[in-house]
């Protein structure tokens, strides 16, 4: 092995002799870009008084397509192979083991196109693992359940996208206390920013790693590297997107961001994805429906009385009968230059209020205080308290139709229906009765065509929701993939869609469709 001027200068002259594994660069010699080229500096240059690294932990947080895997890639095999290591274990993980592999198969083929690796490093794609006998060293790939598995004694982990995670238990096992065998331990993190969840692994270590980076926590072995764009920053201004994504100009160009810039504009479904995944901010969840700047800006006032035998159309979704409950009343406009009004009702067992609001993290208790929310005596949601409110509406207003869901609430329709005299009817949750007011919902918003008063609890279902869209772009509400309650806006979706039927007999879906791009 050639004598070392610096260890930095040695990894990066290591590095260098790899080739690329993908796209126009396959079969060329390993680039370094100044980003990487910084963060080798610091994590091989940045020693102690002994001569050993001082960070044992980095985390990078950068945007899709910057090359972050290639550069994991190459320090895993710089771990495996030259690192003067014996006995390294050297550790792909990520949310799932396909994933883990990523950055294997990049690194499985620097070794095929090197022929002095290849002749050493035994490469077993079955098994997902590489092999240096001469130093009895390997290369693996975990598995989901390796977190059963204790007793790993890893000299390096690349922890690919954390935020995917399921929980921490993966993570607790390959970095808690499993440093005391090995000097010099790297645990090499590379994620995209996640989904906001202040309980997942992946919020918590990014967390800490901004701690670190702003001077809150000291902690001079954790490596924090953050490109991204600040909550503050204009999301549509390039020069924003150059301060997120060091490697502009380099792997892609401005022109890329643009494209993917032009499709979250036209299409707000696809807002989040371009802020998370080019922008590297984290969200409150992946596909955006609604853009919450203008469905803040339908807050105006509800005059009740202004309301009063005001033709009107209701949505019911029971949801669980020990979760949030959902009756939702449209008011289509009367006049010409009118917005639509919309008058929502929201119902929670009374006995598990504090333990709700702890789990869900929003103030149910003082929503209920506030009026905002009633709360059903006993631990499920009574619905003989939904059927009141029922009843009252159609007494107060004009109350054509109420539209329900079937799952679960035929006993509480048959009564309204067959006792009460109220119109009820069927709206089941597929594509054909969900998709058009699921489009409308998003026009009239864009449009400000509707009030809502600025009612906190449907806000807070209207920052929730998740839309699944099918081949043929058709949308409906994604409660499975929404993180929090959506019910208000599935019980408002429904109303919209019966009130829209009678509202314009010309049908308002084909004079108001979406374009999706």
């Amino acid at each position: 092995m050639p004598k070392k001027q610096s260890k930095e200068k040695a990894v990066k002259d290591f590095i260098k002799s790899l080739t690329h594994t993908k796209g126009r660069w396959a079969g060329s010699f390993f680039e370094i870009l100044p980003w990487q080229d910084d963060i080798i500096d610091q994590l091989f240059g940045t020693l102690k008084k002994n001569g050993k690294r001082q960070y044992r932990t980095v985390y990078i947080e950068i945007p899709k397509k910057n090359g972050k895997s290639e550069l994991a890639a190459a320090i895993a095999l710089h771990e495996l192979f030259w690192d003067d290591e014996p006995g390294a274990e050297v550790y792909s993980a990520a949310g799932d083991r396909e994933q883990a592999g990523l950055v294997y198969n990049v690194a499985a083929q620097m070794v095929r196109n090197d022929k002095y690796m290849s002749s050493r490093l035994k490469v077993l794609d079955s098994r997902k693992r590489i092999i240096d006998y001469e130093t009895n060293s390997f290369y693996q790939v975990l598995s989901n359940e390796s977190y059963t598995k204790h007793g790993l004694n890893p000299s390096c982990v690349i922890f690919d996208e954390i935020h995917a995670q399921p929980n921490r238990e993966l993570y607790d096992v390959l970095t808690e206390g499993t440093d005391i065998a090995r000097e010099q331990q790297i645990v090499f993190i590379i994620t995209t920013a996640g989904i906001y969840d202040v309980n997942s692994i992946g919020w918590e270590v990014h967390n800490y790693a901004c701690q670190v980076r702003d001077g809150i926590i000291e902690d001079n072995t954790f490596l924090p590297i953050i490109y991204a764009a600040d909550q503050k920053d204009d999301w549509e201004d390039p020069q924003v997107w150059e301060k997120a994504n060091p490697s502009l100009g380099y792997i892609f160009e401005k022109d890329n961001l643009e494209i993917h810039y032009k499709q979250a504009k036209a299409n707000p479904a696809r807002q989040n994805n371009f802020r998370r995944f080019r922008l590297n901010q984290w969200v409150n969840q992946i596909d955006r429906w609604l853009p919450m700047e203008k469905w803040d800006e339908c807050d105006g006032k509800i005059d009740k009385e202004k309301l009063v035998k005001r033709t009107c159309y209701g949505g019911l979704d029971l949801s669980s009968s020990t979760d949030l409950t959902a009756f939702v009343l449209v008011f289509p406009p009367e006049n010409k230059g009118e917005k639509w009004q919309i008058l929502p009702h929201f119902f929670v067992p009374e006995d598990n209020i504090m333990e709700r609001a702890r789990r869900d993290k929003v103030p149910y208790d003082m929503w209920v205080r506030a009026g905002l929310i009633t709360a059903t005596p006993g631990n499920v949601v009574d619905y003989a308290w939904v059927r009141k409110a029922v009843n009252n509406a159609a007494n107060i207003y004009n109350l054509k139709e109420v539209a329900y869901d079937p799952w679960g609430a035929v006993k509480l329709a048959t009564e309204l229906n067959e006792e009460d005299g109220i119109t009820m009817v069927e709206h089941r949750q597929g594509w054909k009765s969900m998709s058009p007011p699921t489009k409308e919902l998003l026009k009239m918003t864009l449009g400000v065509e509707f009030a809502h008063g600025g009612n906190p609890v449907l806000r807070w279902n209207a920052d929730n929701l998740v839309v699944k869209i099918d081949p043929a772009e058709n949308v409906k509400p994604a409660k499975d993939k929404s993180t929090e309650r959506i019910d208000g806006i599935v019980a408002m979706v429904m109303a919209l869609g019966r009130a829209l039927l009678f509202f314009d007999k010309k049908s308002v879906y084909e004079k108001r469709s979406i374009r999706f791009l």
